[in-house]
């Protein structure tokens, strides 16, 4: 497929139930996460949005390879598929599209009422170099964060040392095991919805 700086395409790792998304935290949540395999709070914030991200290598240029403060350590987190779409579904993008509002009144009333925040940024790759395309993060707050601690996570792990590792062996990509991404099937709403170029 050819693709252009505009090009915006969900590519995840998933199954027929779950898609894995990505946070970073500080060591305290993420031993919490992982111990109750699911957020809660203290430590987590509820009332904070909360971005999830399918795109590792997104994930890696925004945490710094897990050394920014409050990011030092990565989670992959297994949600439900319906779960996902359910955000998808009930979103609204962080900035005014013309493609999808018909005016910038439109745009702020929804954003104003929607759970859900959904951005696209210039995809990475292992050298965090930008491509040619688009990745999604999905910001959730309110009901949508409720939603995804007690109803769509499947499973949460740690995958630090996975992360340092792939760092540490980036320069020799014959040792490099990225997880394996692929498009990200949507309904044409959803498409619309997210300002997606399905």
């Amino acid at each position: 497929m050819d693709f252009s700086y505009d090009e915006r395409l969900i590519r995840a790792k998933y199954d027929d139930k779950t898609i894995t998304v990505y946070q970073a935290f500080n060591r305290q949540i993420a031993k919490s996460a992982t111990n109750t395999q699911t957020f809660v709070s203290p430590p987590f914030k509820m009332n904070r949005m909360t971005w999830i991200k399918p795109s590792f290598l997104w994930m890696m240029y925004r945490s710094g390879w897990a050394s920014k403060e409050n990011q030092e350590h990565i989670l992959a987190i297994k949600i439900k598929r319906e779960g996902w779409e359910w955000a998808l579904k009930n979103s609204c993008l962080t900035h005014y599209s013309q493609n999808i509002y018909s005016s910038e009144k439109e745009w702020r009333d929804i954003l104003s009422k929607s759970p859900v925040r959904i951005q696209w940024d210039p995809e990475k790759d292992i050298n965090f170099n930008n491509l040619e395309y688009r990745s999604i993060q999905v910001g959730l707050t309110g009901i949508a964060v409720k939603k995804y601690i007690n109803e769509w996570i499947v499973n949460i792990k740690d995958i630090t040392e996975y992360c340092k590792l792939i760092e540490k062996e980036k320069d020799q990509p014959n040792k490099i095991d990225l997880p394996s991404e692929k498009i990200y099937p949507l309904t044409k709403n959803i498409v619309k919805n997210i300002n997606a170029t399905y």
